[in-house]
């Protein structure tokens, strides 16, 4: 069965997704703007494996979603600052069975739907104006849990560094056989795509490391390993991870892994730069909410104290405002 496919978001995993699924003769549509518009419309999209010279595969590459007809697969792969300029793409290309994958870092703004707490929760800090809930039924909503590390290469070229694994699963609903093909399909393109029966739970295991390394090294400039190894820092981490132990319980998505042993598997890595100490970099928007502001949002709203991580995002969001200025 051909798929109508989309993907919104040329960068490194849009384009290494794109690049795969071209690979297998899929015909993918990709969303994009500017210079990397016009290397793609020229070129294709060029996916370099390691060191390995760049091979290049068509797509259809399109500033204007509204120039294509509704499609079976959205894959929406941007960070969530830029969530509310592509909804009007989002919207453009969905029909009434359209199934959006969200394959991006942190917590979705669709994280509450079918929430094993059964509270009703609103995520204001990542949809303010509910927009997105209101676009998107959470019943069409593919979650998407990326183990993979890309980067760009050049414009239009996308470097896949490690790892291939997706974690795939359908907010408060069990795996569909529409969800079964995307997977399948995934798989054939070199994923290696698996099911998830309860995919917040792959979103909260991933995210508990992410929360804490990233904003501090955005702060400090510290790479992962010095982090760690400075006992003050290393507690800070500890301490937020254990506020998000307490409230992954309240919600089913109970880590039974102890912190430390989690930061001494960290140091494996060595001296890891984070994606978000990368975006400090290269003065990018930071995933600020996505990674700690909409846990705070939660845990307010289960009444569960998390002082370590409210005083860490004050920190970085503070730091986030102050740096163009």
């Amino acid at each position: 069965m051909s798929m109508n496919i989309s993907v919104i978001g040329a960068g490194a995993i849009g384009g290494y997704i794109a690049a795969r699924l071209a690979s297998i003769d899929v015909r993918v549509n990709l969303i994009a703007r500017g210079a990397t518009l016009a290397a793609l419309q020229q070129h294709g999209i060029g996916l370099q494996e390691g060191d390995q010279p760049p091979a290049f595969f068509s797509v259809n590459a399109v500033a204007d979603a509204t120039s294509l007809p509704s499609q079976d697969l959205i894959i929406v792969a941007v960070k969530e600052p830029a969530l509310a300029s592509v909804l009007p793409h989002i919207q453009a290309l969905m029909g009434p069975n359209t199934r959006v994958m969200t394959a991006m870092n942190g917590i979705p703004w669709w994280f509450t739907a079918g929430l094993v707490s059964g509270q009703s929760i609103h995520l204001g800090s990542l949809d303010p104006q509910a927009a997105l809930q209101q676009a998107i039924p959470s019943s069409q909503i593919i979650g998407c849990v990326l183990h993979m590390a890309c980067s760009n290469v050049r414009t239009g070229v996308i470097r896949h560094s490690i790892g291939h694994r997706m974690v795939l699963g359908s907010p408060g609903q069990q795996p569909d056989a529409g969800l079964h093909h995307i997977a399948n399909l995934l798989n054939q393109a070199g994923f290696e795509a698996s099911l998830s029966d309860y995919i917040q739970r792959d979103i909260w295991f991933k995210l508990w490391g992410n929360m804490t390394h990233n904003p501090v090294s955005a702060l400090t400039h510290a790479t992962t390993d010095q982090i760690i190894n400075d006992p003050y820092t290393s507690q800070l981490v500890v301490r937020v991870m254990a506020e998000a132990q307490q409230v992954g319980c309240r919600i089913g998505c109970d880590i039974d892994q102890d912190p430390v042993e989690r930061n001494r598997e960290a140091l494996k890595l060595g001296a890891f730069k984070t994606s978000m100490l990368q975006d400090v970099e290269a003065n990018r928007p930071l995933e600020i909410n996505a990674l700690l502001g909409a846990f705070c949002d939660l845990a307010q709203q289960l009444s569960v104290a998390v002082p370590c991580a409210e005083s860490l995002f004050g920190l970085v969001r503070l730091m986030d405002r102050n740096r163009n200025h």
